[in-house]
């Protein structure tokens, strides 16, 4: 593994530009199908951290990454909304999936924004 270096950046300059939202298809067992999930945007996974941190609002922290990286089925849809009776939004998500998929969707849907994964520390005294 080598270091980064200035060179190195501005070969990936316009690969780091354009970056895309990564998407990972994940399957649910109560429901017997995959869901396709995308990494969250910068705001939607701060907004979350920051409920962790709240008593009143962790719960909620991992209904708003759901809601907000679901892509496949799309769960803002309005007519899939009407039809569960929503009161919120985001009741969806509690509608749709149980308690431990909701934490786990969250999870990798935070990974794919590299949360958690991605950077690791080298141990120089393992690395020598």
């Amino acid at each position: 593994m080598a270091k980064m270096t200035v060179k190195d950046l501005l070969a990936k300059k316009d690969q780091l530009k354009q970056k895309k939202a990564r998407t990972q298809t994940l399957y649910v067992e109560s429901l017997d199908a995959e869901i396709v999930i995308q990494e969250p945007s910068r705001s939607v996974a701060l907004e979350a951290l920051s409920m962790v941190h709240d008593d009143e609002k962790s719960e909620m922290a991992d209904i708003h990454v759901v809601y907000n990286c679901v892509i496949e089925p799309n769960l803002k849809e309005p007519e899939l909304q009407k039809a569960f009776g929503c009161a919120e939004p985001t009741d969806i998500v509690s509608m749709v999936f149980r308690a431990g998929e909701i934490s786990s969707i969250s999870g990798h849907a935070l990974q794919l924004a590299g949360y958690s994964k991605g950077v690791r520390a080298i141990d120089k005294e393992l690395k020598n």
